[in-house]
């Protein structure tokens, strides 16, 4: 009797699941109709009226919305671990960025972590300019002049990150883990921490202040993986394209990348939104980050920055000013190992490109062969440069230029797109190299106490070697006239025994990354075995069935 009554009890207090939404259900006719809370109240009788609600009315009714920038930020203090999204200018919080600038003289020896540090004294870039950054923990810096001179003068700490590498401490501590493990980094600089992250005053030649931090690693079915602490955020400044008043974001093509990740870590996570929306004017379907991260919402202000304008050349163009011979001999040295690289590539390959001479590969694709080009700062489908038309700031590439997107892309975050890369997904990267060792070593991120670019996503592209194919191109030798090609690699290195072909002017290469051995296999028209070998600054076999480029 009292489960019954139970039952009964039940049944009036708490109707079903289907009682409380709006549920389409189908008519004899087998299309679908709606049938209203109300509606089905109305049918149930006056008891189910009772303990029945309107949609509307079940909404709490506290708002995220501050009017005052200044005021938002005013719970940032000094010694902060700041994460910032953005890539390069891409998605940069400078809204959010310039009030905080406008408290130098209270708060300073920020932490901040970004992937880069803005573009002179643009993104986070203001903030070094008004010294109120002490230590930034970033992948790349490359782009910021003024913080490579800081860094290698002594006179700010850095810890290098990989860039995928960074997604994931972030993800780490937002998810709940400690730490992970990873085989970016292994057996490189990152592992053994020789970067340092401080030099004294006046540089390495003075010393190291502050060294690297040492990985632990671990062994995994043969494959060593390194384990990275997660990093926990104080406050986290993020740009986004509509949020509502509850904070649910939507991000815009690519200005996700690290904003998602870092917006779900930090205690504090400040938006400003580009349009701030009713609630329910976004779908469900279309939330990027639920509101649940998101503390504070204020209107974004600053324009939107573009770090390197790229277009599209016009083919009706003329350009009557001859080149330089030098610069010419240059241009099509480049073209040719490009060339002879896109010949490596299936029709519908997913295939990751570096900066610089690699972006030049899919202008000489054979007849036939289209690819589908992933960025790792979240494109996957990406296209060519666009018209000046149809420039547009937040479609960018890892290089920081704009670029369009084909039909049937997709985008995503950071930590999405390294999920890809980390996993093998990826069917060829194509890399550049400042050296490779013949046994597939490659050394392309800093050259100690002269040039920090950083490490950016090489050495997560690199981490993979089984599955994805890393293809290097470059010249064969430095302007020096050293080889590049050598035994032992004697720059830090961004990758062990990962690559698995080598391209330059000269010659191609395959190296067998097991025996730690290279094979020439083409040499280019013109081109003499002896002068490959006194270029080279390693032994190698030479293939039976040796071609030409």
């Amino acid at each position: 009797m009292l489960q019954c009554a139970r039952r009964a009890y039940s049944s009036r207090v708490i109707p079903s699941r289907a009682l409380l939404r709006s549920r389409p259900t189908r008519n004899l006719g087998g299309t679908l109709s709606s049938i209203t809370v109300v509606q089905l109240a109305d049918q149930l009788g006056h008891a189910g009226r009772a303990y029945s609600t309107a949609v509307e009315e079940a909404v709490p009714k506290k708002k995220k919305v501050w009017d005052s920038v200044d005021e938002a930020v005013k719970d940032v203090k000094s010694g902060d671990v700041l994460l910032s999204g953005g890539f390069g200018l891409c998605g940069t919080p400078d809204t959010l960025i310039e009030a905080l600038a406008k408290r130098k003289d209270e708060v300073k020896d920020l932490t901040a972590v970004s992937n880069n540090v803005g573009s002179g004294e643009l993104g986070l870039g203001k903030l070094l300019y008004t010294g109120q950054i002490g230590k930034v923990m970033a992948s790349y810096i490359g782009g910021n002049k003024h913080f490579e001179s800081l860094y290698l003068n002594g006179q700010i700490s850095l810890e290098l990150i990989p860039q995928g590498t960074l997604a994931g401490r972030l993800h780490a501590h937002a998810a709940g883990f400690p730490a992970f493990y990873t085989p970016t980094g292994a057996s490189t600089a990152v592992e053994e921490g020789s970067i340092p992250i401080r030099l004294k005053e006046g540089g390495l030649k003075a010393g190291v202040a502050v060294p690297g931090n040492k990985k632990e690693t671990r062994e995994f079915n043969g494959r060593k993986f390194v384990l990275e602490p997660a990093i926990a955020g104080d406050v986290a400044f993020i740009r986004a394209w509509k949020v509502d008043e509850v904070g649910n974001c939507v991000f815009r093509y690519a200005a996700n990348n690290f904003s998602a990740t870092m917006a779900k870590n930090a205690k504090l996570t400040i938006v400003e939104a580009e349009n701030i929306v009713p609630v329910g004017s976004l779908s469900p379907n279309a939330i990027h980050l639920p509101g649940i991260y998101v503390d504070r919402i204020v209107k974004a202000t600053a324009p939107k920055q573009i770090e390197i304008l790229t277009v599209a050349q016009d083919s009706n163009a003329k350009d009557d000013k001859p080149l330089d011979p030098a610069k010419k001999a240059a241009i099509e040295q480049r073209h040719r190992i490009a060339r002879r690289a896109a010949k490596e590539l299936k029709d519908g390959y997913y295939v990751n490109l570096g900066i610089g001479m690699p972006t030049l590969v899919p202008e000489f694709l054979p007849p036939g062969v289209k690819v589908w080009l992933q960025s790792e700062n979240g494109i996957l489908g990406m296209g060519p440069y666009p018209p000046k038309d149809k420039v547009d700031a937040d479609i960018i590439n890892a290089g920081k230029e704009t670029v369009t997107l084909l039909p049937g892309s997709a985008v995503f975050d950071s930590y999405e797109s390294f999920a890809m890369i980390r996993g093998g997904h990826i069917d060829v990267a194509i890399l550049g190299a400042m050296q490779v060792s013949q046994a597939g070593d490659i050394a392309n991120f800093m050259i100690p106490g002269k040039l920090v670019k950083g490490i950016g996503g090489a050495m997560d592209l690199v981490s993979n070697p089984d599955k994805t194919k890393v293809i290097v191109v470059m010249e064969h030798c430095a302007k020096d006239g050293s080889p590049k090609i050598l035994k032992q690699c004697e720059l830090p290195l961004t990758g062990a025994r990962t690559v698995s072909q080598v391209i330059t002017e000269l010659a191609v290469f395959d190296v067998d990354r097991d025996a730690g051995e290279l094979t020439l296999t083409e040499v280019a028209e013109g081109v003499s075995l002896e002068e490959v070998r006194a270029k080279t600054g390693c032994d190698f076999k030479v293939s039976s069935q040796l071609g030409k480029m």
